[in-house]
């Protein structure tokens, strides 16, 4: 495994066409929502940098984060990790396991000091001690701290690393944090998700290798280019929303006219994800489009925000212009009933007042 090694020299050792290796510097580009002209520095970063060292760790976790980045259509995971990344311990995903595995973890904290990235999935329990999750005998706390001493910076991938998610939800036993309680003032990227859609952690790895620093981040520390706008700004079924078209139900008649969920507890006003553009398994759908409202797990504590089909409260505007019009005629007319009759009571006083007089 050459870490020494430029990409521009690996890949045309490999047989990858300068053509291909432009497509995909333009198509991550785009992903990440790069200005015009950005294409081509990404690409001349990308030739110019050296396979990056990363260390996957996985804590509380169901694996499903894997799962996830196992399923990105561009780049492939395949292609990542022969191509551009050096995987250097992954549980689930290397080959082999025990001692060796662990010895590879540490030969590549030692090959890379100061130059790895560590990825994390998964709460770290931090109660008693941590001896509620542990591998190798280590407890995870005691093995993130260890791994992120050397480290460049650190992603926490899925909700559960980027803020506790379902292990520190309440009751939260296990005394489960989030990366970023532990991150040791390294610099951390969260990428949250239940789990999150594959092409935002490939695409933030492939930023990063290619120039060298972090991408823009919001107050959460997430990516701008996929966690910028809410999933209901570019819903395909906003325009129901605008037109108070709801559904009540997961098979009534509006559920299958394909009219807003928003009734039925969809969080997707809330939620800032790219689920809506980028959707999942290459493109071909996301949670709203196959019939079920936004979960809202990309934002903190959304197992503990109060029920997955509870409504949100319902803004003015989600009654639809025709109706808001309506219930602003209305509420004008009452103001003006009740500023008559103010009135009127006024005068009648003050006419009583004389006749007394």
């Amino acid at each position: 495994m050459k870490h020494d090694e430029t990409l521009d020299a690996l890949i045309e050792r490999r047989g990858v066409s300068r053509r291909a290796f432009l497509k995909y510097a333009s198509y991550v580009a785009t992903l990440m929502a790069l200005p015009p002209g950005s294409a081509a520095a990404l690409a001349e970063g990308l030739a110019k940098a050296k396979r990056q060292s990363v260390i996957w760790l996985s804590f509380q976790e169901c694996t499903g984060c894997t799962e996830s980045i196992t399923r990105s259509s561009s780049p492939t995971l395949e292609n990542l990790i022969f191509n551009f990344i050096s995987l250097d311990y992954h549980h689930t995903l290397m080959a082999v396991s025990g001692e060796a595995a662990e010895r590879a973890r540490v030969e590549a904290m030692q090959a890379n000091k100061g130059k790895y990235i560590v990825v994390v999935d998964g709460a770290v329990p931090t109660k008693d001690g941590g001896v509620y999750s542990t591998i190798a005998g280590v407890s995870n706390l005691q093995m993130l701290e260890e791994t992120l001493r050397d480290a460049y910076a650190v992603v926490a991938v899925g909700t559960c690393a980027a803020f506790g998610g379902i292990p520190k939800a309440d009751p939260n036993p296990t005394g489960a944090v989030a990366i970023s309680e532990l991150s040791g003032g390294k610099p951390l990227i969260n990428i949250p998700g239940c789990p999150p859609i594959p092409e935002a952690m490939t695409g933030v790895l492939s930023y990063v290798l290619s120039f060298g620093k972090l991408p823009e981040l919001d107050h959460f520390g997430r990516p701008k280019a996929f966690y910028g706008e809410t999933i209901h700004d570019r819903c395909y079924r906003r325009p129901f929303y605008e037109r108070g078209l709801f559904a009540d139900g997961f098979d009534d008649e509006g559920a299958r006219q394909g009219y807003c969920l928003y009734k039925l507890g969809c969080k997707g006003p809330t939620t800032y994800n790219a689920c809506a553009t980028l959707k999942w398994n290459g493109g071909v759908s996301f949670p709203i489009q196959s019939g079920h409202g936004c979960l809202g797990c990309s934002e903190p504590d959304f197992w503990d925000r109060g029920g997955f089909y509870r409504p949100l409260p319902t803004p003015l505007g989600a009654m639809g212009p025709a109706l808001a019009g309506a219930a602003i005629a209305g509420a004008a007319l009452g103001i003006g009933a009740a500023v008559a009759a103010r009135s009127h009571r006024n005068g009648a006083s003050a006419t009583t007042g004389k006749d007394k007089e």
